[in-house]
């Protein structure tokens, strides 16, 4: 079967369910194409809340999927694929903040969206990539214990100098495929594009590129820029859509090691067999730990307000 009848028969199939497919921005142009809703993590857990349909199937990662069934509970959420988990969502858990917190008790916690649910039990505030320096700017806590991209978290900190900053070892092992020799190498290939770079990179690349932000910011950089050339510091994928998306401009890689296996998992395949009810896992949380996770992601949407 081809790929535009196999995209026929899950289209077909999502109409008759009446499902929701979200897919995030780093999943293949097959996803993207047949989902209702394309974008990074946070926004399509908001814009999941205001649809319609009861059923939702996230095309993403596992903390993806929770944030979902957090804020939607009424909702039934499947993850397409079981398998697809996030490295740096975890790298850390509970017990462990909960140590560093008794250890730091002024220290305000604030947590990047790619974290588990349970990790979001304990944390004070939740930020994204691309509100993480609005958000922490408004606390009125001077100290700030960021978990757990040191990347992202340097590079807020580096924008906030009047906030005291604590960072731990966490990272997003894709992101950090690409250091200095890679900037080097991609400088010299292509010396007239501009670098978009998403802040989970090294401070190497962050400190070099053109334009820092979420992967929707790149997106709408890309698109919206009368440059006509472009190094991509992010997952592969963005590159691919913003080609099929921009014919006329041309994009490189700032690594070709930039790839997301995790992401790269879900297929069509994955996404009609969740459809059929033959796939897919199911997501659920007990109301207390959903409550109690979700009250750092209120507050984030309070003070982003």
């Amino acid at each position: 079967m081809g790929i535009k009848a196999f995209q026929e028969e899950v289209l077909k199939l999502k109409k008759e369910k009446d499902v929701c497919i979200l897919a995030h921005s780093y999943q293949s142009r097959e996803i993207t194409e047949i989902a209702d809703l394309v974008g990074d993590s946070f926004a399509l857990s908001a814009a999941a809340a205001k649809m319609p349909q009861k059923t939702v199937i996230m095309c993403g990662v596992r903390f993806m999927a929770e944030t979902v069934k957090i804020l939607s509970p009424e909702k039934t959420v499947y993850l397409a694929n079981p398998l697809a988990g996030c490295p740096m969502a975890d790298q850390m858990d509970r017990d462990l903040i909960r140590q560093v917190r008794e250890r730091f008790p002024d220290y305000t916690v604030v947590c990047y969206i790619n974290t588990t649910t349970e990790l979001k039990t304990v944390c004070d505030v939740c930020v994204t990539s691309s509100s993480a320096v609005r958000i922490i700017e408004k606390l009125p806590d001077k100290n700030i214990l960021f978990i757990p991209d040191k990347q992202l978290g340097g590079y807020v900190a580096k924008r906030l100098p009047e906030k005291n900053f604590k960072l731990l070892s966490g990272g997003c092992p894709t992101h950090l495929r690409a250091g200095r020799r890679a900037l080097e190498k991609a400088r010299a290939l292509y010396p007239d594009a501009l670098l978009l770079a998403h802040p989970e990179c090294l401070p190497d690349i962050t400190e070099a590129a053109d334009y820092v932000g979420s992967t929707s910011g790149i997106v709408a950089y890309a698109k919206q820029s009368g440059a006509r050339e472009f190094i991509i510091g992010t997952e592969l994928s963005i590159l691919a859509h913003l080609q099929y998306d921009c014919p006329e401009k041309r994009f490189y890689p700032l690594s070709i090691d930039l790839v997301c296996h995790n992401m790269k998992i879900t297929t069509l395949t994955d996404v009609r067999d969740c459809l059929r009810g033959t796939g897919g896992e199911r997501i659920t949380l007990d109301e207390e730990t959903r409550l109690q996770a979700k009250k750092c992601i209120d507050r984030m949407i309070a003070l982003g307000n």
